[in-house]
């Protein structure tokens, strides 16, 4: 099969990667791979000057006849390169020279020609919207082209619009095969050869508005370009106390505005789904941003969708916004529109990982494609790569427009997935100062604890929750410094002000440690009654864990453990059992990532130069191995797998094959990623060595341990988001607790063992887990949980640097190459 990839559209973050992905596994599984330059205007120009015209500066690599090779691995050797990557790459593909990719717009490429790509911002093949490819001639010609070059299955990464036009095009394909042969123009038996065409989607859009997906690709990184801009400004909004109007990206989506809000800390967002109530909006908002600064509150932060209107479809624009916060409140407001900067950047870790998953989906998919199956979108629920109709996940994304355009913002909204809407009341609670007091005789003491070690999005979780309780009329009590500072008491109050500046705070605001409460159980126990604490909240990784254990479990000898408790997991590790993600662990990823990006182009630079990277983790291997994925490293070491001497030797051979293959002068830089525990004898520092003395002349090493750098820094857009959703989750959990125990007798209640729980995100959903339930599902001897989602991407991640198919070639076969 030959497959051919392109990118249509506005651009994205992590377009790259999907055509990286698509590439070197249609390779790897047996395929031709191609790439059509500027999008469907490319697939109707075609090819109009052959490549045997040009000078061949990188012939492809044969194998001799005898080599001992399976299948997989000949066809990634006669598909290494074919010498168009760098032009690609550099766009230098039109300029004239020896080499020129000029007339030709449907080129091959092979495996090392995409080498790299993936930590390039937008997309290196081009985009463009062609009106020629709309007409009837246009897709006629687009199909010749195709039939030409032999390519019988399309990936397209776009928007709605260029997904619709790959339905079409597939739906047409019959009668252009007829057409083409009536015409003379292809043969009967090429019309026979090409009679179907495979074809898939992916999701290429910033504004995150597919229906059927979670997520498309490129929003995440719009949301990290977002979310830098608004923590730029909130430092000189505080020091001026302005207020600031930020335009956002959205035609017909308010995902960025939401999120942005979410995670920036906004007083109001203006979205195309859900205007505000009320008939006259200017009130609503002035009304919200007066309370706020009536407070004490110095800076003011409205982020308005660049598709926002209000309840009669008329449009609300940012500099409107500003002149009603000026003449009605005299504020000194300032508007930025973000514009294209949204758009651009080196991909976030999410952006790198998610196209990856999903181009792999699209190649297994046009593999298993019949005449017969419809053309599928590749999405994402949660965490689990999806395949759709294309032509449902259009007409319900249409749909949303539809009900905004008849005023049904219901509708609007349950058309959005089920987390869009959770984040929007989400940020009415923990934005505004309204009230929504309960009944005093259910109103709660509530103790909020950071336990472990620091990660990203704890701030945000706490910021959240006592907003809520502030708002429900709890009372939130921040315990520093864990258990030992409770037994010390290092506790006061929370308000509502005192908290506004956390969400883009990193580390931990009420300080954290691994201590736990077996130290001194009946002095907890004690102090719980002395505080009046009626739930606890308990934000941390695999200790909050085992604390909550203890706690529930210390319910038979002290009745103070009598009340709702509940666990937040954050962790970098992400090692809580059963739940797939836990806050920080996106932060870490991220760092991890634009560490090794820095790491890499240092050992490219060299040339020849292969960098063990040691991560943090503990035994948990999660951070190396998803973060292999993210970096593109060659090889993996986790404490799962282990180290042993026959997976050195092999990965020694594996290194070296590929840096003989390598272009001569021309060898890319490497990484090895290595969890800081995978193994007690063969640490890192004997890697690097080993690695130095058997690379000889064709590698050199280095070592690179980042640390606690994977610990501090910024939280990521993601890490905020998801702290503000779970932790809402938690304060209601523990409300509908604390009602059933008022139920009981006041001398003599008792907590059920579903009263002190952990939130976990597993598939699409949230859901609680008794924490006596959790044991079974979870390692204590090594602290992490049993069986993790990722566990098969540290093979995946080393497939597509080429491990499995090198390591077998024989000496004898790379001496003849």
């Amino acid at each position: 099969m030959k497959i051919a990839v392109l990118t249509s559209g506005g651009d994205s973050a992590g377009m790259n990667a999907v055509v990286r992905a698509v590439v070197k596994v249609g390779i790897l599984k047996g395929c031709e791979a191609w790439v059509v330059r500027e999008g469907y205007e490319g697939l109707v120009r075609g090819n109009t000057e052959a490549l045997s015209e040009q000078a061949l500066d990188d012939e492809p690599i044969n194998l001799p006849d005898n080599a001992s090779t399976d299948g997989s691995s000949f066809n990634l050797i006669h598909n290494l390169r074919f010498g168009d990557g760098d032009l690609l790459k550099d766009g230098t593909g039109d300029h004239p020279g020896t080499r020129s990719l000029k007339g030709r717009y449907i080129v091959r490429v092979g495996f090392d020609d995409v080498r790299g790509w993936f930590a390039e911002g937008g997309t290196l093949i081009g985009t463009a919207r062609s009106k020629t490819f709309r007409t009837a001639e246009g897709r006629l010609q687009a199909a010749y082209n195709m039939i030409k070059e032999g390519i019988d299955a399309l990936v397209v990464c776009g928007g709605d619009g260029s997904l619709t036009g790959a339905d079409v095009f597939r739906a047409e394909w019959p009668k252009l095969i007829e057409s083409l042969q009536s015409e003379g123009r292809i043969t009967a038996e090429k019309a026979k050869l090409h009679a179907h065409l495979r074809i898939v989607g992916l999701v290429g859009s910033i504004d995150n508005d597919m229906s059927m997906t979670d997520l498309t690709i490129g929003a995440p990184t719009a949301l990290h370009r977002i979310c830098e801009a608004i923590d730029n400004i909130n430092s000189t909004a505080s020091s001026h106390s302005r207020a600031f109007v930020l335009e956002v990206m959205g035609r017909h989506c308010g995902w960025l505005a939401l999120l942005a809000g979410v995670s920036g800390g906004a007083d109001f967002i203006f979205i195309p789904e859900r205007p505000p109530t009320s008939e006259s909006w200017e009130d609503e908002m002035c009304d919200c941003i007066h309370r706020h600064r009536e407070v004490g509150k110095r800076k003011t932060i409205v982020i308005v969708s660049e598709g926002a209107i209000d309840r009669n479809l008329n449009p609300i624009k940012a500099e409107h916004v500003k002149d009603v916060l000026t003449e009605r409140l005299g504020l000194d407001t300032r508007v930025t529109t973000l514009g294209h900067t949204q758009r651009g950047g080196r991909p976030c870790a999410y952006d790198r990982v998610l196209p990856t998953l999903q181009g792999m989906e699209a190649v297994e998919t046009l593999l298993e494609a019949t005449p017969t199956s419809p053309s599928y979108m590749i999405g994402i629920r949660e965490n689990k790569i999806t395949r759709v109709p294309l032509v449902e996940a259009v007409e319900m994304t249409r749909a949303v427009s539809a009900a905004i355009e008849a005023k049904d913002f219901e509708k609007a909204m349950s058309f959005r997935d089920p987390e869009f809407k959770e984040s929007f009341e989400g940020f009415l609670k923990i934005s505004t100062l309204d009230q929504e007091k309960i009944p005093e005789e259910q109103r709660m003491r509530i103790a909020i604890m950071h336990m472990g070690a620091p990660a990203g999005g704890m701030n945000a979780a706490t910021r959240a929750a006592v907003r809520y309780c502030i708002r429900h009329g709890h009372t939130p009590i921040a315990v520093h410094n864990g258990f030992r500072g409770l037994l010390d008491d290092e506790i006061h109050e929370l308000s509502w002000l005192g908290v506004d500046s956390w969400t883009a705070r990193g580390g931990s605001e009420l300080g954290t440690n691994r201590m736990l409460p077996s130290v001194d159980l009946g002095a907890i126990a004690s102090k719980f009654q002395e505080h009046q604490f009626q739930g606890l909240l308990m934000i941390g990784g695999f200790e909050a864990f085992s604390s909550l254990l203890i706690l529930e479990e210390g319910r038979k000898h002290y009745p103070a453990f009598h009340i709702p408790m509940v666990h937040l997991p954050a962790t970098i590790s992400n090692n809580v059992p059963m739940t797939e993600w836990s806050l920080g662990s996106d932060t870490s990823l991220n760092a991890l990532v634009d560490a090794c990006d820095a790491i890499k182009q240092s050992a490219s630079a060299s040339r020849n130069r292969v960098f063990v990277v040691e991560t943090q983790g503990g035994k948990c291997g999660y951070i190396a191995t998803v973060g292999a994925l993210a970096t593109g490293a060659s090889l993996v070491y986790t404490p799962e797998q282990g180290i042993d001497l026959d997976t050195l030797r092999r990965d020694v051979r594996f290194l070296k094959t590929r840096y003989t293959l390598d272009a001569k002068g021309r060898s890319e830089g490497r990484l090895v990623i290595k969890n800081e525990v995978a193994s007690q004898v063969y640490t890192t520092d004997v890697m690097q060595k080993m690695l130095k003395e058997e690379g000889g002349t064709l590698f050199d090493a280095r070592s690179a341990s980042l640390g606690h750098t994977l610990q501090g820094g910024v939280p990521s857009p993601m890490d905020r988001a998801r702290a503000v959703r779970l932790s809402i989750k938690c304060m209601a959990f523990l409300e509908r607790e604390h009602i059933k125990l008022l139920k009981q007798p006041s001398k003599a209640r008792h907590a059920t063992p579903d009263s002190a729980a952990v939130i976990i995100i597993q598939s699409s959903s949230l859901k609680w887990v008794p924490v006596q339930e959790m044991v079974a599902h979870a390692d204590m001897k090594n602290r992490r949980g049993n069986n993790p989602w990722w566990a098969g991407i540290k093979e995946l991640a080393e497939t597509l640097a080429g491990r499995p198919q090198l390591i077998g070639l024989h000496a004898k076969d790379l001496a003849q190459l």
